[in-house]
């Protein structure tokens, strides 16, 4: 089966299950395509697997950056209704362990 070729950033849509991914990353001396798919899961296929697979290319879905925790309109700075305020850090939006003892004021 003909593909193009995985190219960083190209979209393909698994024509059995629909699922949509990206290629995210080449390597050149193992062979490997490495995807991430729309809920974040990455996977690493080899060429050989690459060229077996029933693929089409894809446009990018509206939200292409959801796999990554923000939706295109929270990475676009021209967004007309901000959802982040302008006075907190984005960082306060993280999830993540706090420790006692760091400098952090409650």
């Amino acid at each position: 089966m003909a593909h193009s070729h995985p190219d960083i950033g190209n979209w393909f849509e698994m024509i059995d299950s629909g699922q949509l991914f990206e290629v995210v990353a080449l390597d050149d001396l193992h062979r490997t395509v490495e995807i991430q798919y729309l809920d974040g899961t990455l996977d690493e296929l080899d060429m050989e697997q690459w060229q077996s697979l029933p693929l089409a290319t894809a446009a990018p879905p509206e939200d292409a950056n959801i796999a990554y925790g923000m939706t295109a309109r929270e990475h676009s700075p021209s967004s007309s209704d901000a959802t982040l305020p302008d006075q907190q850090n984005p960082l306060d939006y993280l999830e993540g362990e706090s420790f006692s003892g760091t400098d952090e004021s409650p």
